[in-house]
């Protein structure tokens, strides 16, 4: 009966007797606040009168939910790997040696995307090469991505590190035997399953030789058709339209953040994991070697502080901005390639700075262009090792 009648109380809150505060319901919403205060969690408790259960959430969960709608259903990693997959043999290379440091350079990139870390502030950062430059966790909150969430704990955990370190730490090369628990383990197998997971990818045994091996085909062909297009918007078109690079995901409701700079993000990455040829192969032979050289020339640029800086405007961070007053001089070796020097295929370099620029100025993740190009100066510096 009093369970009852506490059930009644609860439906009837908006009547007018005097002594809801005082009854069986005041009870009740004593006993709901001591239970929020002992749990410390923040939550909110409410009870569904038509089912007869108490429901609890936490308001963070919607701020959450808003923040997801202005990123894509898959992150960088997920994009460069797809594109590692061959169609027909569902399996990344053993011979690829770069993957699996490049998607560590994915990592930091969609960390720094998602406003996560950012490159310290002071004139000694300046004085560095960017990929030199150390990084700080600017925000704690977890992303529920795995991986992500596993290196934002982490660089809350370590001492100040550069961005070059830290892509060695992840990929566990180091030579310091106490941080070698900070490297990400079985990062491609991870990824995969995540795809599985989202019904990307699907799972299956196959036979090589005398022992059985894990190979994940494409489920939703769908996804890496709209990767392919965003590869072929930097490589083959002339001019770039940020709203369609990811119409998929604005049509389903939300509204992807900063598409033309994770698009340069993904390409570049993609040259530099080796997979970008995956993306090509349908070209012409000719075409593939212009844009692929196209791409080299984007790594180039934008592996720079400030980004493209002899661009009109001065680059990004814009010419005469505090950034750019503060951001160190650049070597005239690695300027920007002349209009005559301009390749007949692909976005130019002009016009794909301009794009970004306007993503900088308008955007919410202004500190994430300088860890991009932090990023990708590492990447130039793995190439020219090899």
């Amino acid at each position: 009966m009093s369970s009852s009648s506490g059930l009644q109380r609860r439906r009837g809150v908006h009547t007018t007797g005097g002594d809801d505060d005082t009854g069986e319901g005041g009870v009740h919403e004593k006993r709901v606040s001591a239970i929020e205060k002992v749990s410390g969690s923040g939550s909110i408790s409410t009870y569904d009168s038509k089912r007869g259960h108490r429901l609890a959430y936490d308001p963070r969960d919607l701020a959450d939910e808003n923040e997801e709608q202005t990123y894509p259903r898959i992150t960088l990693m997920e994009e460069v790997l797809l594109l590692g997959l061959k169609d027909t043999q569902a399996y990344l290379s053993f011979w690829n040696d770069k993957l699996s440091f490049a998607l560590r350079g994915c990592i930091l990139m969609e960390l720094a995307l998602r406003g996560r870390i950012r490159v310290m502030s002071g004139a000694e950062q300046k004085r560095r090469d960017v990929g030199e430059r150390t990084i700080e966790l600017m925000n704690a909150k977890l992303t529920n991505d795995p991986l992500l969430d596993e290196t934002i704990r982490h660089i809350q955990s370590s001492s100040p590190t550069s961005v070059a370190e830290w892509m060695d730490l992840l990929s566990g090369e180091t030579w310091n035997m106490m941080r070698l628990s900070m490297q990400l383990k079985q990062v491609r197998e991870r990824l995969c399953k995540g795809l599985v997971e989202k019904g990307i990818l699907r799972t299956e045994k196959r036979n090589f030789l005398l022992f059985d091996m894990p190979t994940h085909p494409i489920a939703d062909m769908s996804v890496k058709d709209a990767v392919r297009r965003r590869v072929y918007a930097i490589t083959s078109a002339q001019s770039i339209h940020a709203e369609s690079l990811y119409k998929e995901e604005n049509s389903a409701g939300g509204r992807v953040s900063l598409p033309v700079t994770r698009t340069m993000c993904m390409v570049t990455t993609a040259l530099c994991a080796d997979v970008l040829e995956n993306a090509l192969q349908h070209l012409p032979l000719q075409a593939q070697e212009i844009a692929t050289q196209h791409v080299e020339h984007l790594v180039e640029e934008f592996s720079q502080w400030p980004m493209a800086p002899q661009t009109s405007g001065g680059g990004i961070p814009p010419q005469g901005s505090m950034d750019a007053m503060l951001a160190r001089p650049i070597n005239s070796s690695r300027s920007s390639v002349s209009k005559k020097g301009r390749q007949k295929m692909g976005v130019s370099i002009e016009d794909l700075t301009k794009a970004m620029r306007h993503e900088y100025d308008t955007g919410a993740h202004e500190s994430a262009y300088e860890v991009i190009a932090a990023v990708l100066s590492v990447f130039l510096q793995m190439d020219a090792i090899v």
